[in-house]
């Protein structure tokens, strides 16, 4: 169905014969919004890396630590890019267990998150949420959108998400021009999130495997220094740069899994003028 503006509609842009990967970490995070092209996908790739469930599982945990860290901190506004399928406690669930009147925008490009769009709008009654069809390659299209200004106010802290989603923009796409645009859009006081796969710690054979599934060459994995270039400006909060499965987790079960098995990085960074 076309819409009046011109653009498919949600269900019409469903490419089901095609790998996604908002529906790729569903299932490797073990849900069911998935079909058989992102299955294959994510047994390809858990064929060159056994322990990449780990890592998404690793990941998910990384963005709901933070998201509790920041909420602690007094930070009630969220801007979340590359949502993802929903999942047990999402931004908004851990946010307003910790503060109520928390407000969350959600932005994604997949229909099938458009989909679950309404599971995500769900709230307390104190606060809000409100989901985007948008793409982080188009920063202007998601600041200037009547639903993000009618939730969040720019003029207070805000932490900017960008969980496991800017190893899919390419270094010809400009990945910290883009996040440059987002941040020039946030007062000093406001947050980034980020996570980014590496294969740093990587044997160079499965490396190989991995650079195999990325026939389309949308994918690229950087290394601490790559990831830490993309920030450029903001100040990292302590520990810095780390493994996902070593931020912040004094109180959860020891001994972590190793960086070789999660090979994500995450970092907290806070906007300064």
């Amino acid at each position: 169905m076309i819409s009046r503006s011109g653009e498919l509609s949600a269900v019409d842009r469903i490419d089901t014969s095609v790998a996604h990967p908002a529906r790729r970490y569903n299932y490797l995070l073990g849900g069911k919004d998935n079909f058989a092209a992102d299955r294959e996908s994510g047994d390809a790739l858990a064929a060159a890396m056994p322990t990449i469930r780990l890592a998404a599982v690793e990941n998910r945990m990384f963005l709901q630590r933070a998201v509790r860290f920041l909420a602690r901190q007094g930070v009630r506004q969220f801007l979340d890019i590359g949502t993802g399928i929903p999942t047990a406690d999402n931004t908004h669930e851990v946010a307003q267990a910790v503060i109520p009147s928390a407000r969350v925008v959600y932005v994604d490009n997949d229909p099938i998150v458009l989909a679950h769009a309404r599971a995500l709008l769900s709230s307390t009654s104190e606060g809000r949420t409100a989901y985007l069809d948008a793409d982080l390659r188009e920063p202007e299209k998601i600041l200037a959108h009547p639903d993000l200004d009618a939730t969040l106010d720019l003029s207070e802290p805000v932490a900017l998400m960008l969980v496991a989603i800017l190893h899919f923009i390419r270094d010809d796409e400009d990945p910290r021009g883009i996040l440059a645009r987002l941040v020039a859009a946030l007062p000093t006081g406001s947050y980034v999130v980020a996570s980014h796969v590496t294969w740093e710690y990587l044997p160079p054979a499965v490396t190989a495997k991995l650079e195999a599934n990325n026939d389309n060459g949308q994918f690229r994995a950087r290394n601490t220094e790559q990831f830490a270039d993309l920030l450029d400006g903001l100040e990292l909060v302590e520990p810095g740069i780390v493994s996902v499965a070593r931020w912040h987790t004094d109180d959860l079960p020891q001994p972590r899994p190793s960086v070789q098995d999660v090979s994500f990085n995450g970092v907290v960074a806070r906007v300064v003028r």
